[in-house]
């Protein structure tokens, strides 16, 4: 726990007693702070009772005496409208921040000079913190991930100057965290998202800007024109800009050429890494994450052999593009959490033969965008109850049989790409939906796809997840 000092002393209010919630509250109190903590669920504030936690009421305390307010990031800041919580601290003029901010003050105050990698964007900032740990771990730094992934920021490891720390931020947590200060910011990319909370693509952006704008290196995605802009602004503004590209040859920055990871300086080209081999490390998308997370290695001092060795044994992340096992010349990958069509557009463009399991429950326009990967698709299984729509779209573009069920739908997938003579056929969960009409949610759903993959005879299983 990363006991927050800097409030020793001062009488700070909290909403929202959630996992982080409560974690912050706890760290909050063990640095000295007065804290009272509400939440509008009673057996969430019933949970923050039994920890110890002071608790009342926030409409009926004198927000005068307040320094802080604290506020969940899960809580609306603007968008649709303010929580009420909001209003009250406004009202009063109490700042409002979040646990990035406490964590952030506390490492300016305790271990400034502390490594810390921040990293945001629309798609891909769960696998680049994930990479980016990973191979800080790998070469042997005391790396700590956390924040919108894994551990609350807050549990993690208290800051000193050889702590490294890698933190992915939603745009919930930076709009909470005014003096984000990242050795290394990552900004992969923008695409609309969030817009109910956020109310202007305009808005969205501006938030995800800050936390490079505020880091002592920035690392942009250009590839979209959002974070270009952006990039070129902070340029402007004399802020040091690293550029990086998934598709285009830069004349300074980084960007892929193929599998091969490339640095320009002036015009004049090295090789950096490479990806060739590296199965976690598919695709388009995750050439971006690995420049992104090979940037922000190379800023916190390693050198190019270690960020080579640590994307070479990344096992990539649980659930998405994950290689859960093989058999023969057959790849079995669980992409589970892709519970869109946006989602599932990098795990179909990967990979040349797909036997495909898709469906659950539907989203709004269905897999019609993915109409240009169909050719990749030797066969689909349709499940849940999005299979009567997916198979209207599929048409006569792609073979395809209603499964119903995820076990039949791994099955007859197993089973076909077993037959396949066309080199390595890949059996991809990628079901473009949400799980709710089958599963709990997609991390349940992924794991009933490995369960079964796993007990196909003669089937090797890869990572950590054996059975």
């Amino acid at each position: 726990m990363i006991a927050t000092h800097s409030f020793k002393g001062r009488r700070v209010a909290l909403f929202g007693l959630g996992g982080s919630g409560i974690a912050t509250a706890l760290a909050l109190k063990e640095g000295g702070a007065d804290v009272l903590a509400w939440d509008d669920n009673p057996d969430s504030v019933a949970k923050a009772d039994g920890e110890g936690i002071p608790t009342g009421d926030l409409r009926a305390a004198d927000w005068d005496r307040f320094a802080s307010f604290v506020l969940s990031p899960g809580v609306p800041l603007t968008h649709p409208k303010p929580h009420w919580t909001v209003e009250l601290a406004r009202g009063a003029g109490v700042e409002i921040i979040g646990d990035v901010e406490l964590f952030c003050r506390e490492r300016t105050l305790r271990a400034p000079d502390a490594p810390f990698i921040a990293i945001t964007g629309t798609n891909g900032k769960s696998t680049t913190t994930a990479l980016t740990a990973h191979i800080l771990k790998s070469a042997g730094r005391d790396a700590q991930m956390g924040g919108n992934i894994g551990r609350a920021v807050m549990t993690l490891d208290e800051p000193r100057r050889d702590r490294y720390y890698v933190v992915e931020c939603s745009s919930y947590q930076i709009d909470l965290a005014p003096s984000i200060d990242p050795t290394a910011g990552v900004l992969l990319n923008l695409t609309p998202d969030h817009l109910d909370r956020h109310g202007t693509m305009q808005h969205y952006a501006s938030i995800k800007e800050r936390l490079v704008a505020g880091s002592d290196t920035a690392i942009i995605g250009v590839d979209d024109s959002y974070c270009l802009q952006i990039a070129d602004r902070l340029e402007r503004a004399g802020r040091h800009v690293i550029r990086i590209s998934k598709r285009l040859s830069l004349t300074d920055g980084y960007f892929a050429d193929g599998t091969n990871l490339m640095e320009a300086e002036h015009g004049r080209y090295s090789r950096v890494g490479f990806l060739e081999g590296i199965g976690s490390l598919r695709g388009q998308h995750n050439a971006q994450n690995a420049l992104a997370a090979v940037a922000a290695c190379l800023k916190v001092g390693l050198d190019l052999g270690e960020i080579q060795a640590g994307l070479e044994s990344f096992p990539g992340l649980v659930h998405r593009m994950e290689q859960v096992g093989r058999k023969d010349h057959v790849l079995f990958v669980n992409d589970s959490k892709a519970t869109n069509a946006d989602a599932a557009a990098p795990a179909l463009s990967s990979f040349p033969r797909i036997y495909w399991i898709a469906g659950g429950l539907p989203k709004e326009g269905g897999i019609e965008s993915l109409r240009g990967n169909f050719s990749r698709i030797a066969r689909a299984y349709l499940i849940g109850e999005a299979a009567p729509a997916f198979s209207a779209t599929l048409g006569e573009a792609v073979p395809y049989e209603i499964s119903g069920t995820l076990a039949a739908a791994v099955e007859h997938a197993a089973r076909d790409a077993a037959l396949d003579t066309g080199g390595e056929a890949v059996v991809l969960l990628s079901p473009a939906c949400a799980s709710f009409d089958q599963y709990k949610n997609f991390e349940v759903r992924g794991e009933a796809f490995r369960q079964a993959v796993h007990a196909i005879e003669g089937v090797t299983p890869i990572g950590g997840k054996g059975p």
